[in-house]
């Protein structure tokens, strides 16, 4: 996800997941971001997402249902310029066949635990430098929770966001990052075995920040590129990604 501080708050764009082989596609989610205490340091966003993309050989971003995702994360804003969050997310995502006509040949699922550090810079008055290192633990299953080849994955995660101030004005902002991928996979199939760590994707992203005037939601909108490692769609320049995410803002509530 990629995140930015405005304070000590969360602006958050929910971007997407890798969704495999395409060449383009389509995510949209809706978000609940909740203050969980008075200073503004703690907060917490849950959302509901879905995913849409192209077949290998057409530019349909709507064509086929790509990832379905629940996920709730938890922030906290410790001490000045740095931040930590975890998370718990369940994904399902379709699995289509390699070759024409790129029929569906099955359903994964994924439970997804992982854990964030986040160091926040600020370069004058519009310009802001974030860092963040993540790290995952991804265990899969078939449509009937029972172990598939990739029984599950340690991922880590480097990104590197710049975020432009653009308006006071319904706190526009624009923001642009890179984050590297990096994995080791123990597979179940077909003999127990880790694969080699190392680098596997880099996506590339641009997005759009603003809030609505006179509600409690944000709208983001954006465009990443995600680059596989020895994949078809890197040969093409990657799938394009078009995302759009609405949050809902809610402030703290004392108990």
């Amino acid at each position: 996800m990629l995140l930015c501080l405005t304070g000590n708050s969360v602006q958050a764009q929910i971007s997407p997941p890798g969704l495999g082989e395409a060449n383009a596609a389509f995510w949209t989610a809706f978000g609940i971001k909740r203050q969980l205490d008075s200073l503004g340091k703690k907060q917490s966003l849950s959302y509901i997402a879905l995913g849409r993309k192209s077949s290998p050989d057409n530019d349909n971003l709507f064509s086929k249902q790509a990832i379905f995702v629940l996920n709730h994360e938890v922030y906290h804003s410790f001490a000045p310029h740095q931040q930590y969050s975890y998370a718990i997310s369940y994904r399902r995502q379709p699995v289509y066949e390699d070759a024409a006509p790129y029929e569906k040949e099955g359903t994964e699922q994924e439970i997804r635990l992982y854990g964030r550090y986040a160091y926040t810079v600020t370069l004058g008055k519009k310009w802001k430098l974030k860092n963040t290192i993540r790290q995952e633990f991804r265990k899969f299953f078939d449509p009937d929770f029972r172990p598939v080849e990739e029984n599950f994955q340690l991922r880590t995660r480097l990104k590197t966001q710049l975020t432009y101030n653009l308006s006071a004005k319904n706190n526009q902002k624009l923001a642009v990052s890179a984050e590297g991928l990096f994995s080791i996979s123990y597979l179940h199939e077909p003999e127990p075995q880790w694969t080699t760590f190392g680098y596997r994707e880099l996506r590339l992203g641009v997005y759009y920040m603003v809030n609505i005037p006179n509600s409690p939601f944000t709208v983001d909108i954006g465009y990443v590129n995600d680059l596989i490692r020895n994949s078809h769609s890197i040969t093409k320049g990657g799938v394009h990604y078009l995302a759009a995410d609405l949050v809902w803002n809610l402030p703290y509530k004392k108990k």
